[in-house]
């Protein structure tokens, strides 16, 4: 599948008109998990569309052990920071086991995606993703995008590692959704609270693999004010036609992610559709688009989607860490030189977000495109 047939372009993104006539057109996932008759604005072109008739490879990402890292052994830690930098420089995407997550923690915040997606949809919308913004519950994204749906429903909070943030999470379910949801938004705190940490020891990590100190962007995004989302995929008659979640590059600098046993999740390699066996003891780290360019470009921020199928609903965590929103995304010193110029203009994180937000739809060109945008709006 030719790489430029993927590319998604923001003329999808909702009119006015589109938005009078999506008026009538709902996801209610307790109804369209039985839907035969599939809507064409689920419909995908047929150069996006999965191909169940042949088989997708397993993608080759090293599987790496925190164990020896959290506890200073310096072969371990030379060893991971040699697998990152390897699959970064590739594709981006790694596994991280003994990551010091609690079992029973991860096991819990999925027990609370059923048990959310489950409520009925006038329940579900009392956390209503309003147009423009980037967190609430979203039934696909009706309402935003005029065609190529998504089969999900999500629901995106955030979260910050301010002190005076401790309980940002616990409040938004209690504000959001009432005081019977107050145990569930502590669920979710304590999860986005061990997340986050792990996500500061990776980034030692890409420090140290990139040959700067390994401190530099575990300093930069302390206090990071980051987005979580809890994804459901319900099942799909005929999920030939449609596509979980699209093509794309994630915009945010690194994602998390826990998948249930189901699977879905499928990554761009090699010019071509790669799978990634879900693991329970282990969290998919990628590479998103800002940390690309803190990177100067050196790695990279991949192509995936996610497919559903036609027998059990899948479910899956993502952590997207974020900087605070008045730091500036500028590369180290050390990855700029004669050889190696800038390749991306400064920017701050809100910036991008409201890029993808209210001007371009999420896809692999995000960062070129906005980076020429802001060259452009600055001159």
């Amino acid at each position: 599948m030719a790489i430029d047939c993927m590319i998604t372009r923001n003329n999808n993104m909702t009119s006015k008109e589109d938005q009078v006539s999506n008026k009538s057109l709902s996801f209610d996932a307790s109804l369209m998990k039985n839907e035969s008759n599939i809507p064409s604005q689920f419909i995908w072109p047929d150069h996006e569309k999965p191909n169940y008739a042949s088989v997708t490879r397993e993608l080759q990402v090293p599987l790496i052990d925190l164990s020896g890292v959290l506890s200073n052994d310096p072969i371990e830690i030379k060893k991971a920071t040699r697998l990152v930098n390897e699959a970064c420089t590739k594709h981006g995407f790694f596994l991280v086991v003994n990551h010091g997550v609690d079992t029973n923690l991860i096991k819990n915040a999925h027990v609370y995606i059923d048990k959310f997606f489950q409520l009925p949809l006038c329940e579900k919308q009392k956390a209503q993703r309003k147009v423009g913004e980037h967190c609430g519950y979203a039934s696909s994204f009706i309402g935003r995008f005029s065609s190529k749906l998504p089969w999900k429903e999500t629901l995106s909070f955030q979260y910050s590692d301010q002190k005076d943030s401790s309980h940002i999470v616990e409040d938004y379910f209690q504000r959001t959704l009432g005081g019977k949801f107050s145990h569930i938004g502590k669920v979710y705190q304590e999860y986005c609270n061990a997340v986050s940490a792990l996500s500061l020891g990776i980034m030692e990590l890409l420090g140290s693999s990139l040959g700067v100190s390994k401190n530099h962007f575990k300093e930069f995004f302390q206090g990071n004010e980051s987005i979580m989302r809890l994804n459901y995929y319900p099942t799909c008659q005929k999920p030939e036609l449609t596509l979980g979640t699209g093509p794309h590059c994630d915009p945010t600098s690194l994602t998390i992610l826990h998948q249930d046993s189901v699977g879905g999740l499928q990554v761009f390699v090699d010019n071509e559709w790669h799978t990634i066996t879900p693991n329970f003891n282990a969290f998919v780290v990628n590479i998103g688009d800002t940390f690309m360019a803190l990177s100067n470009g050196r790695y990279k921020s991949c192509l995936h989607r996610a497919v559903v199928n036609n027998k059990i609903p899948r479910k899956s965590l993502a952590f997207f860490l974020c900087p605070k929103k008045d730091k500036v995304i500028t590369p180290p010193i050390e990855l700029v030189d004669s050889n190696n110029p800038r390749i991306y203009p400064d920017f701050t994180w809100p910036t991008l977000l409201e890029f993808t937000q209210k001007q371009y739809r999420a896809d692999m060109n995000t960062l070129q495109t906005f980076s020429n945008w802001l060259k452009k709006t600055q001159s």
